[in-house]
């Protein structure tokens, strides 16, 4: 029901905004509200559908209505090819998506490169960033049509790596720390793996053998016995937040001693609510300059969208939430240049992606984080913001609530700038 009402409003909210609009652009929109990543596909998808809304209510791409047709697709590949094939057949074709989970994503490259259609996912996969498939030895595929906002699950997951080094020295730590990365054996977890491991090899730490737990809540007792039993000093998280909830309360209770990071989307103030004291102290990347509670110019811009399905403006918005409203604007600003230059296109929206440097989406100054697309580099930025999250006892109430006593919040712990290595593009 909950799923069927975020879907409604925002619909009706788009609707209501778009009549006096004379044409239309044909988008698609894939989403998880009932799968394996529901937990953060909520409040991404939902930063979707406002944002749109709020697009078309305020004079749409150049007097042009974004038709967005939404499929919640329960995080499944198949229900994600099925979309494509509708949206990619027909007079309504779409000449672009905003799209969702690595393996749907990954699955897809191939066909939107044949289709010639601009790809925004909430799969930061670093294979998703070689527009030429040639940048580098380690590229595994030409990715022309892929974009997404912030850094890769590679890059983040290095940023991470650093700081768990830069943390044992100024620890006093002894001898060589124990990095272990830990998650499902899918896709999505597997992304960064590789390259997270290769360099906390580089930055002598000693890479201990993967922990498996599935990417949905579970008991996962065993797992936090074996990484105690391992010495782990730093864990990455590789799932989603579902997940590592249970995970993290598991590990609380068999008393385990270590220094958890999280995937980007392994943690999220929604979840430091509901794994409430487990969660205090792991550390994961932010994609934007501020949290909701952050001062920024831009930030009247985020609280304006937000009220597109909260008209009272009450609501809490999470990092996810805030990122998908980045992602949109920016797919957004390309359309409008595309507009201008020739029509809102598949191969035009992907040009326009290329027009700016430094890129911030009008209005959102100080929120979005500068990023630059190239025709040969879609790693949109390589600054990762590392926070740690804080949770001072129990977090019972409304999210908003918690924020606002103290009780949840976010702390900014460190920001890290890789070099752009050619050599890691694509990996």
């Amino acid at each position: 029901m909950k799923r069927v009402a975020l879907s409604l409003i925002s619909a009706l909210a788009l609707t209501a905004a778009s009549p006096a609009l004379a044409q239309s652009i044909n988008i698609g929109h894939l989403a998880d509200y009932s799968g394996g990543t529901s937990d953060v596909g909520k409040p991404y998808g939902q930063g979707v559908q406002d944002t749109i809304a709020w697009i078309n209510k305020n004079g749409g791409v150049n007097g042009k209505t974004i038709n967005s047709d939404f499929n919640e697709y329960g995080y499944q590949v198949p229900r994600a090819l099925a979309a494509f094939k509708k949206w990619t057949s027909g007079s309504d074709k779409v000449v672009a998506i905003q799209g969702w989970g690595t393996a749907d994503t990954e699955a897809l490259v191939a066909l939107v490169t044949k289709e010639q259609i601009p790809y925004y996912s909430g799969s930061y996969s670093a294979s998703l960033t070689d527009p030429t498939g040639k940048g580098s030895p380690k590229s595994e595929r030409a990715a022309p049509y892929n974009f997404f906002y912030g850094p890769s699950y590679s890059d983040a997951a290095r940023a991470m790596v650093q700081w768990a080094a830069d943390d044992w020295k100024a620890k006093g730590g002894q001898g060589k720390p124990k990095w272990v990365h830990m998650g499902a054996n899918h896709p999505y977890p597997n992304s960064p793996k590789a390259a997270a491991e290769a360099y906390a090899k580089e930055l002598g730490f000693d890479v201990l053998e993967p922990i498996t737990f599935a990417l949905t809540p579970g008991d996962y007792t065993a797992q936090c016995l074996t990484l105690k039993q391992a010495g782990a000093n730093y864990a990455y998280l590789g799932n989603t937040a579902g997940s590592n909830i249970s995970v993290l309360k598991a590990c609380e209770t068999a008393g385990v001693k270590v220094q958890f990071l999280g995937n980007v989307w392994g943690m999220g103030e929604e979840a430091m609510k509901a794994a409430g004291t487990a969660a205090n102290g792991v550390v994961f990347p932010v994609r934007t300059a501020v949290t909701w509670t952050g001062t920024a110019p831009g930030m009247a811009t985020f609280k304006d969208i937000s009220k597109m399905s909260d008209p009272s403006g009450a609501a809490y918005r999470s990092v996810h939430y805030m990122t998908a409203v980045c992602t949109v604007l920016y797919m957004k600003e390309a359309m409008d240049w595309a507009d201008k230059n020739g029509g809102v296109t598949g191969p035009k929206i992907a040009e326009g992606m290329y027009q700016k440097k430094d890129w911030v989406p009008k209005g959102t100054e100080g929120v979005c984080n500068p990023s630059t697309w190239t025709a040969t580099d879609h790693r949109s930025n390589m600054t990762v913001d590392l926070y740690r999250a804080v949770v001072g006892g129990a977090a019972d109430g409304e999210l908003a609530d918690l924020v606002k006593s103290g009780a949840v919040k976010l702390d900014k712990v460190a920001t890290i700038t890789l070099p752009r290595k050619t050599d890691l593009l694509g990996w």
